[in-house]
């Protein structure tokens, strides 16, 4: 308050239990978003009735202390539905706001990790000697000082991109690609919090489509530790039963974070990706 006295209006009980007592309202300490309401309508009481109170906030909260205290009990009538209404519909919008602003801020969390997994599976790729596929709808995705498909192929070989379904392929968070024939030899899809079905058919359409029998490739699944349990069961249903020869992995966030820096100084080929996954199928 004594850093913006036309702004932030004290608030202590008695001010919350005198706003409360004149506009009939339900405002209770500890409350962000009450608070925020409560001060929309000191603000607007303060401006209605400004050449009986000051141009700063404290002869408004004197007031509401005084109300509290009963001081103009026989004075006060009570509160209209008006008052009531203007207070409900301030605290709704609020609270709305509030929660937009969450998911707002949420949203850029998870594409935040999402893109530094990315990122470190871009690398790590290119440190294990392999060329690296970002998905087509992430390469432009900010990453550092450059963008995620920085040093990335542009364009899928054309053995993949005639695969029936070569669409979803191109989705596809990360593939490494052997430099010499251009053959895949590992998918990667990163599961922060989106579907895990999704990302499983992609791969097996990757797999199947370029002959997993013939061409050996490692699927996995790149998750928060906590989503293992999730991966396995959705590795477990019908549909994907013995998921057609392919292979499955797990590597939790935690596993790619804590071996990263060794994998990119000593790592050689698959093995090193393999050594830190759990695989999901026989």
């Amino acid at each position: 308050y004594f850093v913006h006295p036309t702004i932030a209006p004290p608030c202590n009980t008695a001010i919350v239990n005198g706003f409360n007592k004149l506009f009939g309202a339900k405002v209770k300490l500890g409350s962000w978003s009450e608070y925020l309401a409560m001060r929309e309508g000191i603000l607007r009481l303060n401006e209605q009735h400004r050449s009986l109170f000051s141009n700063d906030l404290g002869a408004v909260a004197g007031l509401l202390f005084d109300i509290a205290s009963g001081r103009y009990d026989s004075q006060l009538s009570s509160p209209s539905e008006v008052d009531s209404e203007t207070w409900r519909a301030d605290i709704a919008r609020l609270r709305q706001a509030a929660a937009e602003s969450a998911a707002l801020a949420e949203t850029a969390r998870i594409e935040h990790t999402h893109s530094d997994i990315q990122g470190k599976l871009r690398d790590l790729g290119h440190a294990l000697g392999y060329d690296v596929w970002i998905a087509s709808n992430d390469r432009s995705r900010p990453f550092l000082n450059g963008s995620l498909g920085d040093g990335c192929l542009t364009s899928l070989p054309q053995a993949l991109e005639s695969i029936a379904g070569g669409e979803t392929i191109r989705l596809i968070d990360a593939l490494w690609l052997e430099k010499t024939h251009q053959a895949p030899v590992a998918a990667f899809e990163v599961e922060h919090s989106t579907s895990i079905y999704s990302g499983v058919v992609r791969m097996l359409d990757l797999a199947l489509g370029f002959g997993a029998s013939e061409y050996p490739i490692g699927l996995f699944l790149v998750a928060p530790d906590s989503r293992k349990e999730e991966v396995e069961a959705q590795l477990r249903r019908p549909a994907f039963r013995g998921s057609h020869g392919a292979s499955f992995f797990f590597i939790s966030y935690g596993s790619l974070e804590d071996n990263f820096e060794a994998m990119t100084r000593f790592g050689q080929g698959l093995k090193a990706v393999e050594a830190i996954a759990h695989r999901l199928n026989p």
